[in-house]
């Protein structure tokens, strides 16, 4: 059971508030670091002591001299924490592809062990913690290591974050089957219009049927460029 602080003056809306959320996408490009960020910044306005990590980045700007990873930053101001970059954000890799290719290019290798005890270190400054995957759930880290091992580990409740149109029910579902299968518990999901787009058929049937057939809640639909996460924050510290 996740207990928080005493300094949070609602305690006693949290008493079944988990430590953290893990949060993944059906794909790469679905707006995980806008969701984390959104939710990151709502708990922070409620008074709760917001920890961030993204483990792994990839397709980072150098600038100086130092490889820059734009979501890790994002994610820091969002929380407005002072936590080390190298905590937040232990490997980061200039070329665009899958993490564990990228450090294989880089000539270097992804150690889950040292993001488990950056992720530990960060987990004793703060009472919640967001952790934000790289692409989707089974997206490699290291070898055959995935982000589904990673979360798995954590022991944190995933949210999927989901694109809206055509093919989401399948790349959905098939995100769910694989979290199952390794019994990592799944808080809910997000269909996030990353695109300014219309909501066609697609869009307004796609949501109910992904909720009647996994049983699983959508937690919110988030419209492009959505700047109020509130409601969905409350349903995050709210679940029993």
């Amino acid at each position: 059971m996740f207990q928080v602080r005493s300094s949070i003056s609602t305690a006693g809306r949290f008493d079944a508030m988990r430590r953290g959320i893990f949060i993944t996408g059906t794909d790469t490009g679905v707006g995980k670091t806008y969701i984390a960020a959104g939710i990151a910044a709502a708990l922070k306005q409620q008074g709760i002591n917001i920890g961030v990590m993204k483990p792994a980045e990839t397709g980072c700007s150098l600038k100086h001299g130092k490889l820059v990873p734009r979501d890790a930053l994002r994610l820091i101001k969002a929380a407005d924490v002072r936590d080390p970059l190298a905590l937040v954000n232990p490997y980061r890799y200039r070329e665009p592809i899958a993490p564990h290719l990228a450090a294989i290019r880089a000539g270097s290798i992804i150690k889950p062990t040292s993001i488990m005890n950056a992720f530990r270190t960060v987990s004793q400054n703060h009472d919640f913690m967001i952790v934000e995957g790289a692409g989707g759930i089974m997206v490699p880290l290291s070898g055959k290591y995935l982000y589904l091992d990673l979360a798995r580990r954590m022991n944190l409740p995933v949210i999927i974050v989901a694109r809206p149109g055509l093919g989401t029910i399948n790349h959905t579902l098939l995100t769910i089957s694989a979290l199952k299968a390794k019994s990592v518990p799944i808080l809910g999901i997000v269909i996030n219009f990353a695109q300014d787009s219309k909501r066609g058929l697609a869009e307004r049937t796609g949501p109910a049927a992904i909720e009647e057939i996994t049983r699983e809640r959508i937690l919110a639909t988030i419209s492009h460029n959505a700047r109020d996460f509130g409601q969905l924050a409350n349903k995050i510290i709210d679940q029993d």
